[in-house]
């Protein structure tokens, strides 16, 4: 806890510069991980408080026992336990960029309508999850479908440990219901793809020439506000040797656009260069590797029965009204649990 301390003082110290908030997306950046770090240390000095004067009722009672005070300071120890299980929790979350922000891309994929709709389902699911964890989004581009749902969208969710949480949701969710769109009101299934990367801006230097970008502006078509449709505010960025392509629509100016989808950009080019790292570690060790996500990772069946279930840790629960109104955690938990080799209740 003296390590957390440390840091909050050093982030103090830097967030007193005169030139602060010359930048101001980093700015907010640097607080929010500040006031994190407060409410984290604060958090640990408060249990400590109440360890200690339980500790000393404990030892009053060893000398005149009372039993209904003893009942009292059992019962006051559990909301204790709560704290420090949810702490202990977030150990898990260790990996290189797990408390970074996540930006997060939903893509529509086989089932028509229905897997448009269904990937519009994921984001308001992820939204409100975000909302719950006091977590802020934006959403940088979004696609409609011809007849409901959307095609595509990219959000990021800005708050400690985002990535370390949503990094459990990339892969493929699948839903199974009667359709809606359907005018027999037939069963179908649909599927939707959901990629999730950290926010490295500033934590690595992904070098972008210019003269390897190919910048297209167009009108933004999502919702977005009174500046829709009016100005080629929108931009289309292509990274020439690599292919990768990135859009954002949402800010107000092109420039802002432009940074935003620079910042996408950089994002995914460290995913690619990760994943060729990894998928070459492997085939040294000789095992086979995935391509892509690909993979099923999660069902949501609404009909015949109502069940959720990630095929990943084998984790399910009945109510799929609340999983899609944002009751993401249990979901989240057996997953990080199980890959820090834990036991998923």
């Amino acid at each position: 806890m003296a390590n957390k301390a440390n840091q909050v003082q050093k982030l103090e110290e830097e967030s007193l510069a005169s030139d602060f908030w010359s930048d101001n997306r980093k700015a907010q950046a640097h607080m929010q991980q500040l006031n994190a770090l407060r409410e984290e240390v604060s958090t640990w000095e408060c249990i400590a408080t109440q360890l200690n004067d339980l500790h000393g009722l404990a030892e009053l009672l060893e000398e005149e026992p009372d039993q209904e005070m003893q009942a009292e300071v059992a019962q006051s120890l559990l909301p204790i336990e709560e704290q420090i299980e949810k702490l202990q929790f977030a150990l898990m979350l260790s990996g290189e960029h797990d408390e970074r922000d996540a930006i997060v891309s939903i893509h529509a994929g086989s089932g028509g309508v229905d897997a448009q709709d269904w990937a519009e389902m994921l984001l308001r699911m992820y939204l409100r999850w975000a909302e719950q964890h006091h977590f802020r989004t934006e959403i940088y581009d979004y696609s409609e479908g011809e007849e409901a749902g959307i095609k595509s969208v990219t959000v990021e969710i800005t708050g400690r440990y985002a990535y370390g949480f949503m990094r459990s949701e990339a892969g493929t969710h699948r839903l199974i219901r009667l359709s809606p769109f359907d005018a027999a009101h037939r069963r179908h299934t649909s599927f939707a793809k959901v990629e999730v990367i950290p926010d490295i801006e500033n934590a690595i230097d992904i070098v972008i020439r210019p003269e390897d970008l190919e910048v297209d502006t167009y009108r933004s078509t999502g919702a977005g506000g009174q500046h829709v449709n009016k100005t080629d505010s929108a931009v289309r960025m292509r990274h020439v040797p690599s292919g990768l392509v990135v859009t954002c629509q949402n800010e107000r100016s092109q420039i802002q656009n432009r940074e935003v989808a620079l910042k996408l950009l950089k994002a995914r080019l460290y995913e690619v260069e990760l994943k060729k790292r990894e998928e070459e570690a492997a085939r040294l060790k000789g095992e086979h590797v995935q391509a892509d996500f690909g993979t099923q990772i999660r069902t949501v069946t609404i009909h015949p029965y109502t069940i959720v279930k990630d095929h990943r840790t084998n984790y399910e629960m009945g109510d799929t009204t609340g999983y899609l109104g944002g009751n993401v955690d249990a979901f989240i938990q057996a997953y990080l649990q199980e890959k820090a080799g834990g036991v998923i209740a």
